[in-house]
């Protein structure tokens, strides 16, 4: 799998020296900065730490599971923006190559936030899934018309957990699921458009089109 992220840091030198700092005991594999250069900083093979404590589809140790690519952006305590068209254009032939080297499924090209809803809010909801879905990099995020096929919240949170998310901070998971796939509307709230979007990635996962 491969695991974004943003740096959360005020700035790319000092995420850079963080990154490569022993005492930190924080890596990613890669780091791109804002005007576009890639930094690669910890081989593909080699376990990097830079996912922390988190739970993807039953995969509880993600560090040794996943690739893990920091986007240079002061995030939410420092000012979060829009990541740029130069960072984004990086991106994704970098992601391109590791998908394919790899055969990772779109599915598993997910958020820090989607494997540590109770910590993490990064990459964030100003970052462009469609962009990347567009290229077959991710999933784009379904249109749905239809009402909440769940009979009620615990069905969804059943089917949340299914999807490949940690569900004991109920709140955190539905937070962490809007901010992927809701991102306009972001309240930690079970409501019938966000179980009809779940709904779709199950129905789609099930017929195999979220390879």
């Amino acid at each position: 799998m491969v695991v974004l992220h943003y740096t959360g840091m005020e700035t790319a030198e000092a995420a850079l020296e963080r990154l490569c700092s022993e005492e930190a005991e924080v890596s990613a594999h890669y780091m791109i900065e804002e005007n576009g250069t890639v930094h690669r900083l910890v081989r593909e093979d080699r376990r990097a730490w830079h996912a922390g404590r988190s739970y993807w589809r039953g995969v509880t140790d993600v560090n040794s599971a996943a690739i893990g690519i920091e986007l240079v952006n002061p995030g939410h305590e420092f000012g979060y923006r829009p990541f740029p068209d130069a960072q984004m254009e990086a991106l994704l032939p970098l992601l391109a190559d590791m998908v394919q080297r790899h055969d990772i499924p779109r599915a598993n090209v997910v958020g820090h936030s989607d494997v540590a809803p109770a910590r993490k809010e990064d990459p964030g909801e100003l970052f462009d899934w469609d962009l990347l879905a567009a290229h077959r990099l991710a999933l784009r995020t379904p249109r749905v018309t239809r009402p909440s096929p769940f009979e009620n919240d615990g069905a969804f949170f059943l089917a949340l957990e299914r999807w490949g998310y940690d569900i004991s901070d109920q709140q955190a998971a539905v937070r962490a699921f809007q901010r992927r796939w809701r991102p306009h509307i972001i309240d930690g709230q079970v409501d019938g458009e966000c179980s009809a979007i779940l709904f779709s990635l199950l129905l789609d996962r099930d017929e195999g089109r979220t390879r």
